[in-house]
């Protein structure tokens, strides 16, 4: 496997320069240095005494909290630690670079005699990107010592219009063909190359006038463009290709995966291009007021909920009266809330409610029977909204509500096509709540709650089933169903918003979360996800009445 290598210089002031080193906590509890443009971007953020620093502006959906040095997944909400280390300092260099020496050095090496072309695999694909380079004055010197093989026609490069795909990471493919630009290699003691005193020409290449620049003349931006265009052509070719994860980052498994892969590839005569896959697209392009539509068949585009109270007037006793009827013969089973057996007294321990503990009574809709203690206790433990849901089967009595803080839900039509919708436009959903104090009916009255992640954008395609989802999803937020205050099942943090199990896809361009496009069968979910909370089709009758 070939891969090009490079060494970057940074300058004194940024995090590299001082020795500063950034890390993240993995999950076995060892600490993993951040990438170095990442580490230069949290270092400059925390120099300026910024509260955080959101990475998603270099391809990461991450928030670095320095009042908790705790990094945030902005889609998860998961939480890590972080830490600030000081280390060596980074080599630098100022001024020019330095002009490469072969080692040992000594004043007699330069006169040494030229060495023969080597015509390794790793030479030829040098010898290719020194022949895509254009003229130049020095070149490599010899790895090994092998003879040059006979001349063999040039094969032809691509063409600068060909535009490789995007993320292009190493190349391997066959080089027999440029078996004629046997080359020279040239052997550092220093990091940088730089043209070398003599110059000679590679066997099969002419003249002198001829010859082809060393690594040296290159810089980064030339072997970019020369390895994407030998991709493109391996891809063309039908090269098959394998996506890597992560072939630049900290963690040494990805990496070491990726070369596994294209060992054994190559074992088996199969040439490889490793590929990265597609970046995490979050948001939209950029969309301008102008290009904002509303919803047809919704009005206004915003809505915002307060705290509402529970409907007052009506005892416990007097709500499940409604939707209960006596049971004189209990039958020999167990109150699937308290487990004791139905024709004995409720085994509930806390505080007694105002009815025998010994009565029985059975759900209309679904049949089910419990004891009477045991339901008004749940009902006094729950929302105390007039409503009921049956613990065994989930079947809802009158209309539930949640217990989500409150806020702004937004919602408009931005030009621009979900992958696998490419025949309509999007609805964005912006939904905003801000942090406050909890109520009398969240778990921890009187205290405060935080809100991570808001404004969170989500997205539903303008079609009629994806208006259908919108107009169920107001429906929730009026009733508060959407969010709830617990603790997050990704950071372990309590006492924060969390989503409260209607799932929304907060990707737009990209599915690497699993909360993004393509999803066939997204919509299908989203709306049985609905009905499990009492909201569909009948819904919408009601609120109009």
């Amino acid at each position: 496997t070939i891969r090009p290598v490079r060494r970057s210089y940074y300058d004194p002031s940024s995090a590299p320069g001082k020795g500063v080193v950034w890390e993240w906590e993995n999950d076995s509890g060892t600490w993993t240095p951040y990438d170095m443009d990442v580490g230069i971007t949290i270092q400059r953020a925390y120099e300026k005494q910024h509260p955080w620093v959101d990475l998603s502006a270099i391809g990461f959906c991450y928030v670095i909290d320095f009042a908790t040095m705790g990094q945030i997944n902005r889609q998860t909400q998961r939480k890590r630690r972080v830490r600030r280390r000081l280390d060596m300092v980074y080599p630098l260099v100022s001024g020019t670079l330095p002009k490469s020496q072969s080692w040992p050095a000594s004043p007699g090496a330069a006169a040494a005699p030229p060495v023969p072309a080597c015509t390794c695999p790793q030479c030829l694909l040098v010898m290719s990107v020194k022949a895509a380079a254009g003229p130049g004055t020095s070149t490599l010197q010899a790895r090994k010592a092998a003879p040059a093989p006979p001349a063999a026609p040039k094969p032809p490069l691509p063409s600068a219009g060909l535009k490789a795909p995007d993320g292009v990471a190493v190349v391997r493919s066959s080089l027999k063909p440029l078996a004629a630009q046997g080359g020279r290699r040239q052997a550092a003691s220093t990091p940088a190359l730089s043209s070398a005193g003599a110059s000679s020409s590679p066997p099969g290449m002419g003249s002198g006038k001829g010859s082809r620049p060393s690594l040296s003349t290159l810089n980064r931006s030339h072997l970019q463009r020369l390895a994407i265009a030998q991709s493109r052509v391996l891809i063309a070719s039908g090269v098959p290709t394998v996506p890597v994860k992560n072939l630049t980052g900290s963690s040494p498994v990805n990496p070491a995966l990726a070369g596994i892969t294209g060992i054994l590839m190559s074992a088996a005569g199969l040439p490889v291009c490793l590929t990265r896959p597609p970046k995490l697209v979050l948001h939209p392009p950029p969309v301008s007021k102008s290009e904002i539509q509303s919803i047809p068949g919704i009005s206004h585009s915003c809505r915002k909920t307060t705290k509402k109270q529970a409907k007052k007037g009506k005892t416990p006793e007097e709500v499940l009266k409604k939707y209960l009827q006596k049971v004189r013969h209990p039958p020999d089973e167990d109150c699937t809330i308290c487990m004791e057996r139905l024709s004995a007294p409720s085994g509930y321990k806390g505080p007694q409610p105002a009815v025998k503990p010994d009565l029985v009574g059975k759900l209309v809709k679904c049949s089910h029977v419990f004891h009477l203690h045991c339901l008004v206790a749940m009902y006094n433990n729950g929302n105390k909204d007039g409503s009921l849901q049956c613990p065994t089967c989930k079947t809802i009595y009158g209309v539930k509500t949640g217990t989500q803080p409150p806020g702004k839900m937004e919602y408009h039509i931005i030009p621009h096509a979900l992958p696998g919708h490419a025949d309509c436009k999007t609805i964005r959903i912006i939904y905003n709540i801000p942090p406050g104090v909890q109520g009398p009916e969240h778990p921890n009255p009187g205290k405060s709650f935080t809100a991570r992640g808001f404004p969170r954008h989500c997205y539903l395609p303008d079609s009629e089933k994806g208006r259908k989802v919108l107009k169920l999803l107001l429906v929730a937020w009026d009733r508060r169903l959407i969010f709830a205050i617990g603790t997050s099942s990704t950071t372990g943090e309590s006492d924060t918003v969390i989503w409260n199990e209607i799932h929304h896809k907060t990707e737009f361009g990209s599915n690497l979360t699993g909360h993004g496009y393509p999803d066939i069968n997204y919509l299908d979910n989203v709306l049985a996800e609905l009905a499990a909370q009492g909201i569909t089709e009948e819904s919408l009758a009601q609120e109009k009445d």
